[in-house]
């Protein structure tokens, strides 16, 4: 297959357990992985999957929970090259796409325009266009703009035998598809009375084929192809409908006692005109105020303690308009029987909120209720599988009150959240996978459930599709007929069964553990780890449960926000997304992938990321891969020892007060051009960089001993020794903020040291004697309340995070809990009298500060300057992050990182802006990047000083 294909093909065990699984509770290793960089490549793909009688599974960002986007098959990932957007036509409201591009790409293109594509799924930062069609995607947004059958116009494709055809209303010219046009409009007359008895009448009907597009004289056949789940066709175009961007928003929170009262009042909140009516219930918010990138938001704006929350969205076009529909919004909940004031079941009401900012937190908390629920650490999850079942807005309180009651016969309980406006609640019963009673517990509770959605005249598959999980329940739900025309759909498309097999007909039983992520024979054995992994269950002392974690819903693969993840940002290839990690550390540590932790295969998997820790913060189950890199370093350092240049990065502490006694003689490097290239095999550095300059004059202890401080100052490696005016300035600065300030030492004579070095080479041993000496160190400051300040943020907030998992205990918490950074400290102080520095500032946040919520306590002491402009860069990792930006083999990937976005910021900035960087690596590389110089926020204030 490589000789037909020009994009890159993979076939090793890594690469392939990466494409394994989706968002699913299934798992099937792909044959091969295919990343095509043309439709001509495609085409060749499947040729020679046609000659091999090998299926085909089209892929795009492999969100599905259903299990549509796993099987033994010959994968097609579209995401890295098949991304364009191929036209915006502003006049006719229509944009043509290619299948590859994610739905936020398209938006952000759209909104110049004052346009957007208006089906709105949770996962629209990761979710491709062309996988949203062939779901059948919906949203939030769905009462008023319809799911994705409604705004896809036509679709360009490939078939199984090769024919490309479009697909649209328009008659076709003799040929092949003009004769698959003539049977399918065939067997829409045919079947015409049986569809209109047995399809559901719900807006949220996406099981099985749409073979109700086929009926009347209005045939569009590119309908048939949405939500046919890549079983009929590859996609290689889309046509789609635009709509105008709504305008202001505002949305009114209605709490409510009970789930049911909720439920009940779903029916007459949509009477409102609302454009959204959504749901979160009281599991929902427990679990997100556990997550710290959520707990700010959700204080905001949950009143008392509801047991469900509605989220009723306006978009009317005006102000006026909007704060009118918020007026008849709290009426309605007063002729409810719902106040504030009340208590019982009378309590409750409707909370405005106007603030776009906080409305913009909440939608993407509510888009995030998957990986909130997913977010629990025992060994049950909430598990998908009648998830989103519809059923008519009447009939809602009663069947979310049925299902409930299955789920209490079997023991467990659901979680509920999204869709209440259209009657399609995302509900997940928490069941354990791995235990054969929970798997039959959740195939009696499949059984009952649609039962009872049926009683309803419901549809068992309301949004997410029928992958492995709800394919085998059509019959039950639409009768044998219907899925005797599916069957003839899927025979006159594909007569190989090579696209896509086993989903909508033919399926595998939605319990037959053969094909689940954690099988019959899935094990992992005990295994030594380095870290404390305590909080999670599983071998490895919880290492296991802190990879399963992931539950493959791909945030990690957003494009744009926040910081996850830069490595996946430049290269776009899953290897590099904190998904892909986890998936490959699942394989290795479960023994589907040879060579375990100490693998090459996993050493290649870990070599982009930078440690950021923007997973730590940002992937709502927690999978914290900077952590677990750690293992995979010491794991792979236990097994083959360190290489100079690992000793040169790890000991830097060690070796530093004397390298500064030398400091010209270690300069030297940076002014031979002949002895940068001689050096940079041996040393690891890339002759393209400079090395931080070795200053002649490090920060001594001796110059900050403050009689009863209250502040310890750590004065880490890099700032005492290649920038120590950082640390000169920093203690100018406490102290004309009032505060005393000793540097902290043990009396050895050695600087402390975070071992933040030793950890980056995977020397975990060291590192902890090193947090032990620091514990020690500031036990009696930290009992009396002093605070522990640095200016590093990656070496002061190891406290807050390495440091737990190297010394588990009361001290290191303590030391956790006292531990700030610079600007944190000083922001909960009075500030010192300052001058107006007459130039705007521009902050770039290093990825810890980001990662520990750090960075708006550094914007808050810059605006305290007087007359001071402060402005936020939106970027990920700047890319140099310690060693990595300075290694040969990762120094064009690292400058790749700062080029996304914090570099063309600083190209955009006014001229004489001053630039802001607390990290050490941050400076460096904007330096080496560009023609600006950042500075300390430290040295900062320090020039702002008056007098």
């Amino acid at each position: 297959m490589a000789a037909a294909v020009e994009g890159e093909v993979m076939v090793d065990a890594a690469a392939r357990g990466r494409y394994a699984t989706d968002a699913s509770i299934y798992q099937m290793v792909p044959e091969a992985v295919v990343v095509p960089r043309s439709t001509e490549d495609v085409e060749a793909a499947m040729q020679v999957a046609r000659e091999e009688e090998t299926p085909v599974l089209p892929r795009g960002g492999g969100t599905s929970q259903c299990g549509q986007t796993v099987n033994r098959a010959v994968v097609l990932d579209n995401t890295r090259h098949l991304n364009r957007i191929l036209e915006i036509d502003t006049d006719t409201l229509i944009a043509r796409v290619e299948p590859g591009l994610v739905l936020d790409e398209l938006n952000r293109a759209l909104k110049p325009h004052g346009l957007w594509f208006p089906v709105d799924p949770s996962t629209a930062s990761r979710c491709t266009l062309g996988g949203m069609a062939a779901n059948n995607s919906s949203g939030g947004k769905s009462l008023r703009y319809g799911i994705m059958r409604d705004n896809v116009r036509a679709i360009s494709a490939i078939l199984p035998d090769g024919t490309a055809a479009r697909f649209n209303g328009a008659d076709p010219m003799p040929g092949p598809y003009a004769d698959l046009v003539r049977d399918m409009r065939a067997l829409g007359q045919r079947e015409a009375e049986e569809i209109e008895q047995s399809f559901p009448k719900v807006q949220r009907r996406v099981g099985g084929y749409n073979i109700d597009a086929l009926t009347g004289n209005d045939v569009n056949m590119a309908h048939l192809l949405v939500g046919s789940e890549g079983t009929l066709a590859y996609f290689t175009e889309l046509e789609l409908s635009l709509a105008h961007l709504p305008g202001e928003k505002v949305t009114g929170i209605c709490h409510f006692p009970t789930f049911y009262a909720a439920m009940d009042a779903a029916q007459h909140l949509v009477k409102l005109g609302p454009q959204a009516v959504e749901l979160i219930d009281d599991t929902m918010i427990a679990l997100g105020r556990d997550i710290p990138l959520f707990r700010k938001t959700i204080d905001a704006f949950v009143q008392g303690d509801p047991a469900a929350l509605l989220l009723v969205e306006f978009a009317e076009g005006s102000a006026q308009a909007n704060a009118a529909k918020l007026a008849e919004l709290q009426e309605l909940m007063g002729d409810l029987g719902f106040a504030f004031t009340g208590h019982g079941s009378s309590w409750g009401g409707a909370l405005p909120v106007t603030d776009a900012a906080l409305q913009s937190a909440i939608a993407e908390y509510r888009k995030s209720g998957l990986n909130v629920m997913m977010s629990m650490k025992e060994a049950g999850k909430p598990i998908s599988f009648v998830e989103d079942c519809a059923v008519a807005l009447p009939d809602l309180a009663e069947y979310t009150q049925g299902l409930t009651d299955i789920f209490a016969r079997h023991g467990t309980k659901g979680t509920w959240y999204a869709h209440a406006s259209v009657g399609c609640l995302h509900v997940r019963p928490v069941l354990n996978m791995r235990q054969d009673k929970d798997v039959k517990t959740m195939r009696s509770i499949a059984e009952e459930c649609f039962d009872l959605v049926k009683q309803y005249k419901g549809s068992h598959s309301g949004e997410h599709g029928d992958g492995i999980v709800r394919s085998e329940f059509h019959e039950k739900m639409f009768g044998p007929r219907i899925v005797s025309a599916f069957e003839e759909v899927k025979v006159r498309f594909d007569p190989n069964g090579l696209m896509n097999p086993g989903k909508i007909v033919h399926a595998p039983a939605m319990d037959d553990r053969r094909v689940f992520r954690y099988g019959p024979t899935y094990a992992v054995p005990e295994f030594e780890t380095a870290l404390d992994w305590s909080a999670w269950p599983g071998s490895g002392g919880g290492f296991q449960g802190a990879v399963e974690m992931c539950n493959n819903n791909g945030a990690c693969r957003k494009l744009k926000g926040g910081g996850m993840c830069p490595s996946f940002r430049a290269t776009r290839n899953e290897r590099d997304a904190t998904r892909g990690r986890a998936n490959t550390l699942r394989f290795a540590i479960s023994g589907q992938m040879p060579g375990g932790l100490t693998s090459d295969a996993l050493a290649d998997t870990m070599k982009y990321c930078v440690s950021c820790k923007a997973c730590r913060r940002e992937c709502p189950t927690g999978v914290d891969i900077a952590r677990m890199k750690i293992e995979v370093l010491s794991a792979r350092r236990k097994e083959n020892g360190l290489s100079f240049a690992d000793k040169l990065v790890g000991y830097l502490p060690r070796y530093a007060p004397k390298a500064a006694r030398v400091a010209g003689v270690m300069n030297l490097r940076n002014r031979i051009g002949p002895l940068r290239r001689l050096t940079e095999a041996l040393t690891g550095v890339s002759h393209r960089r400079d090395l931080p300059v070795w200053s002649s004059n490090p920060f001594r202890d001796e110059e900050a001993q403050d009689a009863a401080p209250d502040v310890l100052l750590f004065a880490d490696v890099f700032n005492r020794y290649f920038e120590p005016e950082n640390l000169r300035a920093a203690v100018r600065v406490l102290r004309a903020a009032g505060a005393r300030v000793a540097v902290a030492q043990d009396g050895s004579g050695r600087p402390l040291d975070c071992g933040r070095t030793l950890l980056a080479v995977g020397c975990v041993e060291e590192a902890r004697a090193e947090a032990k000496r620091i514990i020690e160190a500031t036990r009696e400051a930290v009992a009396k309340g002093v605070a522990v300040v640095g200016l590093e943020p990656s070496s002061i907030l190891t406290f807050r995070d390495e440091f737990l998992a190297l010394c588990p205990g009361e001290d290191a918490q303590a030391l956790a809990a006292a531990a700030q950074t610079f600007e944190e400290f000083l922001a909960l102080r009075p500030s010192p009298e300052m001058k107006p520095l007459g130039k705007p500032i521009y902050v770039h946040g290093h990825c810890h500060q980001k990662s520990h919520d750090a960075v708006s306590p550094m914007l808050d002491l810059l605006k305290r300057i007087p007359e001071a402009e402060v402005t936020l860069i939106e970027s990920s990792c700047c890319g140099m992050a310690g060693a990595f930006g300075y290694a040969p083999d990762t120094i064009d990937m690292s400058l790749k990182m700062a080029n996304l976005d914090l570099f063309p910021a600083l190209a955009a900035a006014p001229e004489d802006a001053i630039v802001v960087a607390d990290g050490t690596s941050c400076r460096h590389q904007i330096a080496d990047g560009t023609p600006r110089r950042a500075m300390h926020a430290a040295r900062l204030l320090d020039q702002a000083l008056a007098g």
